[in-house]
Protein backbone atom coordinates (compact mmCIF):
# COMPACT_ATOMS: atom_id res chain seq x y z
CA UNK A 1 0.00 0.00 0.00
CA UNK A 2 1.29 3.43 -0.94
CA UNK A 3 1.46 6.06 1.81
CA UNK A 4 3.08 9.46 2.09
CA UNK A 5 6.10 9.00 4.33
CA UNK A 6 9.81 9.63 4.74
CA UNK A 7 12.13 7.44 2.67
CA UNK A 8 15.73 7.47 1.47
CA UNK A 9 16.59 9.07 -1.88
CA UNK A 10 19.87 8.29 -3.66
CA UNK A 11 21.25 10.80 -6.17
CA UNK A 12 22.76 8.73 -9.01
CA UNK A 13 24.97 11.61 -10.15
CA UNK A 14 26.56 12.03 -6.72
CA UNK A 15 26.78 8.34 -5.82
CA UNK A 16 30.19 6.79 -6.56
CA UNK A 17 29.21 3.29 -5.47
CA UNK A 18 31.56 3.18 -2.47
CA UNK A 19 29.07 1.07 -0.49
CA UNK A 20 29.64 2.74 2.88
CA UNK A 21 25.88 3.14 3.29
CA UNK A 22 25.18 -0.58 2.94
CA UNK A 23 26.27 -1.88 6.39
CA UNK A 24 24.66 1.09 8.18
CA UNK A 25 21.19 0.02 6.92
CA UNK A 26 20.09 -2.63 9.40
CA UNK A 27 17.13 -3.49 7.19
CA UNK A 28 19.32 -4.29 4.17
CA UNK A 29 17.36 -1.84 2.03
CA UNK A 30 20.44 -0.59 0.15
CA UNK A 31 22.72 -2.54 -2.16
CA UNK A 32 25.34 -1.59 -4.74
CA UNK A 33 24.86 -2.73 -8.31
CA UNK A 34 26.73 -1.66 -11.45
CA UNK A 35 28.71 0.89 -9.45
CA UNK A 36 25.72 2.66 -7.88
CA UNK A 37 23.78 2.31 -4.63
CA UNK A 38 20.07 1.71 -4.95
CA UNK A 39 17.04 0.91 -2.77
CA UNK A 40 16.19 -2.78 -3.10
CA UNK A 41 12.53 -2.22 -2.26
CA UNK A 42 10.69 0.72 -0.72
CA UNK A 43 9.04 -1.48 1.92
CA UNK A 44 12.48 -2.34 3.37
CA UNK A 45 13.41 1.30 4.08
CA UNK A 46 12.21 2.64 7.45
CA UNK A 47 13.09 6.24 6.53
CA UNK A 48 15.09 6.90 9.70
CA UNK A 49 18.25 7.80 7.78
CA UNK A 50 20.86 5.75 9.66
CA UNK A 51 22.81 5.55 6.39
CA UNK A 52 23.13 9.32 5.84
CA UNK A 53 26.25 9.93 7.89
CA UNK A 54 28.32 7.32 6.05
CA UNK A 55 28.02 8.83 2.56
CA UNK A 56 31.19 10.77 1.60
CA UNK A 57 29.60 12.44 -1.44
CA UNK A 58 26.25 13.57 0.02
CA UNK A 59 24.30 11.36 -2.39
CA UNK A 60 21.80 10.27 0.27
CA UNK A 61 18.97 12.29 1.74
CA UNK A 62 15.60 11.70 3.33
CA UNK A 63 12.59 12.87 1.32
CA UNK A 64 8.86 12.70 1.97
CA UNK A 65 6.83 11.20 -0.87
CA UNK A 66 4.36 8.49 -1.84
CA UNK A 67 6.00 5.11 -1.29
CA UNK A 68 5.23 1.55 -0.25
CA UNK A 69 4.67 1.43 3.50
CA UNK A 70 7.53 0.09 5.63
CA UNK A 71 6.97 -3.62 6.31
CA UNK A 72 8.93 -4.93 9.28
CA UNK A 73 7.81 -8.54 8.72
CA UNK A 74 8.94 -8.38 5.08
CA UNK A 75 12.32 -7.03 6.20
CA UNK A 76 12.79 -9.92 8.61
CA UNK A 77 11.97 -12.45 5.89
CA UNK A 78 14.21 -10.68 3.39
CA UNK A 79 17.20 -10.61 5.76
CA UNK A 80 16.84 -14.32 6.54
CA UNK A 81 16.67 -15.20 2.84
CA UNK A 82 19.64 -12.97 2.09
CA UNK A 83 21.73 -14.53 4.85
CA UNK A 84 20.86 -18.03 3.63
CA UNK A 85 21.71 -17.16 0.02
CA UNK A 86 25.11 -15.66 0.93
CA UNK A 87 26.26 -18.49 3.17
CA UNK A 88 27.39 -20.95 0.47
CA UNK A 89 29.52 -18.28 -1.20
CA UNK A 90 31.26 -17.45 2.07
CA UNK A 91 31.75 -21.11 2.96
CA UNK A 92 33.39 -21.74 -0.41
CA UNK A 93 36.32 -19.55 0.69
CA UNK A 94 37.18 -22.01 3.43
CA UNK A 95 39.33 -24.10 1.07
CA UNK A 96 42.29 -21.76 1.56
CA UNK A 97 42.51 -20.63 5.22
CA UNK A 98 42.58 -23.94 7.06
CA UNK A 99 45.07 -25.69 4.80
CA UNK A 100 46.99 -22.83 3.20
CA UNK A 101 48.06 -20.64 6.15
CA UNK A 102 51.82 -20.15 6.06
CA UNK A 103 54.31 -18.22 8.17
CA UNK A 104 57.82 -17.70 6.86
CA UNK A 105 60.85 -15.42 7.03
CA UNK A 106 60.63 -12.44 4.68
CA UNK A 107 62.94 -12.20 1.71
CA UNK A 108 64.31 -8.93 3.11
CA UNK A 109 65.80 -10.84 6.03
CA UNK A 110 68.17 -12.59 3.61
CA UNK A 111 69.27 -9.50 1.72
CA UNK A 112 72.90 -8.63 2.21
CA UNK A 113 74.28 -5.31 1.00
CA UNK A 114 76.59 -6.00 -1.96
CA UNK A 115 77.09 -2.61 -3.47
CA UNK A 116 74.71 0.14 -4.48
CA UNK A 117 72.88 -1.94 -7.10
CA UNK A 118 72.05 -4.72 -4.64
CA UNK A 119 70.93 -2.34 -1.90
CA UNK A 120 68.40 -0.80 -4.25
CA UNK A 121 66.92 -4.15 -5.28
CA UNK A 122 63.27 -4.62 -4.33
CA UNK A 123 62.60 -7.53 -1.97
CA UNK A 124 59.46 -8.79 -0.30
CA UNK A 125 58.84 -7.97 3.34
CA UNK A 126 55.89 -10.38 3.57
CA UNK A 127 56.07 -13.03 6.30
CA UNK A 128 52.82 -14.94 5.85
CA UNK A 129 50.13 -16.23 3.50
CA UNK A 130 47.26 -15.68 2.65
CA UNK A 131 46.77 -11.91 2.70
CA UNK A 132 43.22 -11.42 1.39
CA UNK A 133 40.83 -10.41 4.20
CA UNK A 134 38.27 -13.01 3.13
CA UNK A 135 40.82 -15.82 3.25
CA UNK A 136 42.56 -15.16 6.57
CA UNK A 137 41.02 -16.98 9.54
CA UNK A 138 40.86 -14.95 12.80
CA UNK A 139 42.89 -17.70 14.49
CA UNK A 140 45.80 -17.54 12.01
CA UNK A 141 49.07 -17.83 13.98
CA UNK A 142 50.58 -14.76 12.33
CA UNK A 143 47.78 -12.58 13.74
CA UNK A 144 48.55 -13.36 17.38
CA UNK A 145 49.75 -10.16 19.05
CA UNK A 146 50.47 -8.66 15.63
CA UNK A 147 50.81 -5.14 14.36
CA UNK A 148 48.18 -5.20 11.60
CA UNK A 149 48.50 -3.52 8.19
CA UNK A 150 45.17 -3.25 6.34
CA UNK A 151 45.83 -2.42 2.69
CA UNK A 152 43.56 -1.45 -0.18
CA UNK A 153 43.99 -3.75 -3.20
CA UNK A 154 45.15 -0.84 -5.37
CA UNK A 155 47.91 0.41 -3.06
CA UNK A 156 50.62 -2.07 -4.14
CA UNK A 157 50.24 -0.93 -7.75
CA UNK A 158 50.41 2.79 -6.96
CA UNK A 159 52.88 2.89 -4.06
CA UNK A 160 56.33 1.42 -4.81
CA UNK A 161 57.55 1.67 -1.23
CA UNK A 162 54.95 -0.65 0.30
CA UNK A 163 57.34 -3.50 1.14
CA UNK A 164 60.14 -1.33 2.47
CA UNK A 165 58.09 1.34 4.26
CA UNK A 166 55.04 -0.46 5.68
CA UNK A 167 55.09 -4.26 5.48
CA UNK A 168 58.13 -5.14 7.64
CA UNK A 169 57.14 -6.64 11.01
CA UNK A 170 53.42 -6.38 10.21
CA UNK A 171 50.67 -8.87 9.45
CA UNK A 172 49.10 -7.81 6.15
CA UNK A 173 45.44 -8.01 5.18
CA UNK A 174 44.25 -6.78 1.77
CA UNK A 175 40.83 -6.08 0.34
CA UNK A 176 38.53 -3.78 -1.59
CA UNK A 177 35.67 -2.06 0.27
CA UNK A 178 33.88 -1.24 -2.98
CA UNK A 179 33.65 -4.64 -4.63
CA UNK A 180 33.72 -6.97 -1.62
CA UNK A 181 31.15 -7.58 1.13
CA UNK A 182 31.55 -4.73 3.63
CA UNK A 183 29.43 -6.40 6.31
CA UNK A 184 31.52 -9.57 6.04
CA UNK A 185 34.69 -7.48 6.35
CA UNK A 186 33.41 -5.82 9.52
CA UNK A 187 32.54 -9.18 11.07
CA UNK A 188 35.93 -10.63 10.09
CA UNK A 189 37.75 -7.77 11.83
CA UNK A 190 35.47 -8.08 14.87
CA UNK A 191 36.49 -11.73 15.12
CA UNK A 192 40.17 -10.87 14.63
CA UNK A 193 40.12 -8.10 17.24
CA UNK A 194 38.46 -10.41 19.76
CA UNK A 195 40.69 -13.40 19.11
CA UNK A 196 44.14 -12.18 18.17
CA UNK A 197 45.21 -9.49 20.70
CA UNK A 198 46.15 -7.09 17.90
CA UNK A 199 48.67 -4.49 19.12
CA UNK A 200 48.18 -1.80 16.47
CA UNK A 201 46.43 -1.18 13.15
CA UNK A 202 47.63 0.82 10.15
CA UNK A 203 45.11 1.40 7.37
CA UNK A 204 46.73 2.13 4.01
CA UNK A 205 44.24 3.24 1.36
CA UNK A 206 44.01 5.21 -1.88
CA UNK A 207 42.76 8.79 -2.17
CA UNK A 208 39.64 7.73 -4.13
CA UNK A 209 36.37 7.98 -2.11
CA UNK A 210 35.54 4.28 -2.08
CA UNK A 211 38.82 3.46 -0.33
CA UNK A 212 37.79 5.46 2.75
CA UNK A 213 35.57 2.48 3.50
CA UNK A 214 38.56 0.58 4.91
CA UNK A 215 38.91 3.01 7.82
CA UNK A 216 35.15 2.86 8.43
CA UNK A 217 35.29 -0.95 8.49
CA UNK A 218 38.14 -0.99 11.01
CA UNK A 219 36.47 1.68 13.15
CA UNK A 220 33.13 -0.14 13.26
CA UNK A 221 34.80 -3.46 13.96
CA UNK A 222 36.74 -2.00 16.90
CA UNK A 223 33.52 -0.58 18.33
CA UNK A 224 31.65 -3.87 17.89
CA UNK A 225 34.53 -5.82 19.44
CA UNK A 226 34.81 -3.36 22.34
CA UNK A 227 38.47 -2.60 21.53
CA UNK A 228 40.48 0.61 21.45
CA UNK A 229 43.59 -0.37 19.55
CA UNK A 230 46.28 2.21 18.68
CA UNK A 231 45.73 2.91 15.01
CA UNK A 232 46.64 5.19 12.14
CA UNK A 233 45.50 5.94 8.61
CA UNK A 234 47.70 6.71 5.61
CA UNK A 235 46.32 7.88 2.27
CA UNK A 236 48.17 7.26 -1.00
CA UNK A 237 47.58 9.39 -4.09
CA UNK A 238 46.95 7.89 -7.50
CA UNK A 239 50.49 9.00 -8.36
CA UNK A 240 51.92 6.95 -5.51
CA UNK A 241 52.59 9.70 -2.95
CA UNK A 242 51.70 9.81 0.74
CA UNK A 243 49.10 12.57 1.04
CA UNK A 244 48.30 12.91 4.71
CA UNK A 245 50.08 12.76 8.03
CA UNK A 246 49.25 9.74 10.13
CA UNK A 247 45.93 10.05 11.96
CA UNK A 248 45.92 8.07 15.18
CA UNK A 249 43.17 6.24 17.01
CA UNK A 250 40.58 5.50 14.35
CA UNK A 251 38.21 4.43 17.11
CA UNK A 252 37.94 8.09 18.08
CA UNK A 253 37.00 9.14 14.50
CA UNK A 254 33.48 10.11 13.58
Amino acid sequence: MKVKRKIIHIDDELCDGCGLCVPSCAEGAIEVRDGKAYVVAEMYCDGLGACLGECPTGALKIVEREADDFDEAAVETYLKEKQHAEKPAKDSLACCPSSGVQTFISASAFQEPKGKEASNAAVSGLTHWPVQINLVPPTAPFLKGADLLVVSDCVPVAFPGLHSDFIPEKAVLMGCPKFDDVEAYIQKFVDIFRAANIQSVTVLSMEVPCCSGLSMIVRKAMAAAGKKIPSEEVTISTRGEILNPLRTNLWESR
